[in-house]
């Protein structure tokens, strides 16, 4: 997946790298980067998935 971003004429620095950061955070790619980091087990994967499953059914329950 390739991201491109324009710079404008005269933008600060600074902004053009908060409008990068922002854009590859909404692409997924971040997460994605973060995920392939280090190699996570099939069983700690779904191990992860239950318990995320079971943290938002205790909380959707104390509503």
């Amino acid at each position: 997946m390739g991201l491109r971003m324009r710079v404008h004429d005269r933008e600060p620095l600074s902004l053009a790298l908060r409008r990068f950061k922002k854009m590859i955070e909404r692409s997924g790619m971040q997460k994605e980067l973060r995920a392939h980091q280090h190699y996570e087990k099939p069983s700690e994967v779904r191990r992860r998935a239950l318990l995320r499953r079971q943290i938002a059914a205790r909380r959707g329950k104390a509503k």
